[in-house]
């Protein structure tokens, strides 16, 4: 059974920083693309970052380039969020996602559908 387990978030006040993981219960992990989402009290999920198989290619919704970073250790089958100069707008419910395929194709990291796995959730709460 696939289990996704993030953790990390918290409450900080805006402008600090956070650091999310995602340990990922997945044989093929190392093979598997990974993403990150949010979803907001009465909002969407939406899309926030992605990573593919290796680390070499990561994607970035707008809002949070040049603050988030995503990174991977496919060694300890973690994934991670990096998250700087923090805004109240970034605060969510922030999701990681296991895509089973080694990247993404055009724009479809944007897409929640076309990742095969989620984990639970971890809450960030950036207080102004």
């Amino acid at each position: 059974q696939v289990q996704l387990v993030e953790s990390g978030g918290g409450v900080v006040q805006a402008g600090g920083s956070l650091r999310l993981s995602c340990a990922a219960s997945l044989r093929t992990f190392s093979s598997s693309a990974m993403g990150w989402f949010r979803q907001a009290p009465g909002k969407e999920r939406e899309f926030v970052a992605a990573i593919n198989w290796s680390g070499d290619r990561t994607y970035y919704t707008d809002s949070v380039k040049g603050r988030f970073t995503v990174s991977r250790d496919n060694a300890k089958n973690t994934v991670f969020l990096q998250m700087n100069t923090l805004k109240p707008e970034d605060a969510a419910v922030y999701y990681c996602a296991a895509r089973l395929k080694p990247d993404y194709s055009r724009n479809s990291y944007y897409t929640a559908e076309d990742h095969d796995y989620w984990g639970q959730g971890t809450q960030v709460t950036v207080s102004s």
